[in-house]
């Protein structure tokens, strides 16, 4: 399991001395148990990994978009502190798929369903994440579902 493999690194970073991925390691582990109290509540039963992946893919875009802020205001040392947490939170995270099985998916999809216009893009996007939710790339995907039907 995801949580296993996240509690043993920060073990081995705290033995290591390695403040800094320590800190991105616990701060992982605190968001995963947010989303833990989350479910509880909701009476949602999701598989754990499918719940730590979730959390994983929303903290990795959470970075990548503070990335590129801040490399566009001019700060370059948050840039880089956002990139090594960006970096222990990618160890975790499953292979996303690329484009070309991105392009496949959606087309086996679109054959499947018989989705022709943009009125099916909701369809064929649902499908695509019910499918291949956690290796999916979301907002690569949106692009490629709006080429390939319009």
């Amino acid at each position: 399991m995801i949580r296993d493999d996240i509690k043993a690194a920060t073990i081995a970073a705290m033995k290591a001395g390695e403040k800094d991925r320590t800190a991105a390691l616990r701060q992982i582990s605190a968001k995963i148990k947010d989303r833990d109290i989350e479910e509880r509540t909701s009476g949602k039963n999701i598989p754990d990994d499918e719940l730590v992946v979730s959390v994983l893919q929303k903290m990795a875009k959470q970075r990548r978009e503070s990335i590129e802020m801040y490399e566009g205001g001019g700060r370059q040392e948050l840039a880089d502190k956002e990139k090594a947490e960006l970096s222990v939170i990618e160890e975790f995270l499953p292979q996303m798929m690329d484009e070309a099985a991105t392009r496949a998916a959606i087309e086996a999809i679109k054959a499947e369903t018989g989705a022709s216009s943009m009125k099916d893009m909701g369809t064929v996007m649902a499908e695509l994440k019910a499918r291949h939710g956690a290796v999916l790339d979301g907002k690569l995907a949106s692009g490629l579902v709006k080429a390939a039907l319009s």
